[in-house]
């Protein structure tokens, strides 16, 4: 399959409280690669087989959470023609467009606020900087890895009410497919939504909430169930905030353990999961399954791990 018009999750921009132990947490943990910083202090990072610049962008400030989620589209006559349908739509709110620079090595942006309250942006170009091994005759992995070390940042889940907009949104106008999906009552009321761009089990997730713009989680992708155990491993000798896990989710069938950086953002580390196409039908799970379907092996849903969010 060709991908066209939205290829993938391009970057995560987060709120930190504390930039310095933020910093050493996602490069010392999760192990990222800072690659720069900009004139009003944020930090750039990426994981070691990313070709773009950076991944993740980090942001001191009073209050923990997501500021926005970008998505790299393949040219920049996609990028005018979904910001044309976004303007036209309805759905979204807030749109806006950011010049190229505004981000380091990064092209111009179009931002918007979808129905949830999160703020997306899509972007055409940034520099392609490459991956630790380089593309010709390249080792599988390169030497001097830190932390967990993943391979690139996978997915976000998040929270918010008018999730039947968020999921218009997507579907409708960025050409997303509904990999999974949770449905609640006799009504059989969404309230989980997981979406694809890729042949990914899904590029992001959103839950049904009654408030808004709520980050529950950036993923990053491992390679193992072997490298979940040695994450696990990890978190234990840097003493770091462990939320769930090791364990595996029925959604997606990943396998996944989640922790929190220094400011209280949820992080997980994950490997598994199916290859999804577009005529693959979506997979549904109902309320009354909802502990396996979170958490495969314990089978019971855990409540600090849905109500904590940033």
């Amino acid at each position: 399959m060709a991908l066209t018009g939205v290829l993938r999750p391009g970057h995560v921009a987060l709120r930190v409280m504390d930039l310095p132990a933020a910093v050493t947490h996602y490069t010392e943990v999760l192990g990222l690669r800072e690659v720069g910083r900009d004139a009003s202090g944020r930090v750039y990072l990426k994981a070691w087989d990313e070709a773009d610049h950076h991944s993740v962008v980090l942001r001191e400030t009073t209050e923990a959470g997501m500021d926005y989620m970008g998505w790299r589209v393949d040219s920049d006559a996609t990028l005018d023609r979904f910001a044309g349908e976004l303007e036209r739509s309805g759905l979204a709110s807030e749109t806006s467009w950011i010049a190229a620079g505004e981000h380091l090595a990064t092209g111009r942006r179009f931002r918007f606020t979808i129905p949830t309250g999160h703020a997306m942006e899509l972007y055409a170009h940034k520099e392609i900087t490459g991956c630790a091994t380089g593309y010709l005759n390249p080792e599988p992995w390169p030497d001097g890895l830190q932390g967990m070390a993943p391979s690139r940042f996978d997915h976000c889940l998040l929270y918010g009410d008018d999730l039947d907009g968020t999921v218009r949104l997507f579907t409708e106008i960025l050409g997303f497919g509904l990999t999974e999906q949770v449905v609640a009552g006799p009504d059989k009321l969404q309230i989980a939504a997981f979406l694809s761009c890729s042949n990914k089990a899904h590029d992001v997730a959103f839950i049904r909430q009654p408030m808004k713009n709520k980050f529950h989680h950036a993923s990053f992708q491992l390679d193992s169930w072997h490298e979940v155990l040695r994450a696990a491993d990890i978190i234990s000798k840097k003493k770091v905030s462990l939320d769930l896990g090791p364990t595996r989710h029925g959604i997606t069938r990943g396998e996944t353990i989640y922790f929190f950086d220094p400011s209280g953002n949820r992080n997980e580390v994950f490997s598994g999961g199916y290859i999804y196409y577009p005529d693959k039908p979506t997979i549904t799970w109902t309320d009354d399954q909802l502990g396996p379907a979170i958490f495969y092996h314990d089978r019971k849903v855990n409540d600090a791990f849905l109500s904590v969010v940033t």
